[in-house]
């Protein structure tokens, strides 16, 4: 197996980026990473900011689970930007498996 095609399967299949470091190219791979990472940071905080109120409710009324339909109607207020994040990391996803696809592998 070539490392282009090597490189190719990592970014698409393992983790966007990886790829880029595996052909030497450290400051794209990282990069990458990095603002992988972000997105999924800033995911988190979306998921716990339409779900924080429901598991304080809870929690102070002493319920010890929270029914599906109450985390469904909770995170619906945030759906529109979950849907944002959801394309940005997929344009990440697609842009690393596209520069893997463009790159030389001397570079």
């Amino acid at each position: 197996m070539t490392r282009k095609r090597t490189a190719l399967l990592l970014s698409a299949f393992v983790l966007p980026g990886l790829g880029q470091l595996y052909l030497g190219r450290k400051v794209a791979g990282i990069a990458i990473i990095m603002v992988l990472n972000l997105l999924l940071l800033l995911a988190l905080f979306v998921v716990l900011k339409g779900l924080g109120p429901v598991i304080a409710a809870k929690a102070t009324a002493g319920a010890v689970t929270v029914s599906p339909g109450e985390v469904m109607a909770a995170l619906k207020g945030v759906s529109g930007f979950g849907k944002g994040l959801l394309a940005a990391f997929a344009l990440v996803w697609a842009f690393s498996v596209a520069d893997v696809l463009r790159c030389r592998v001397g570079e």
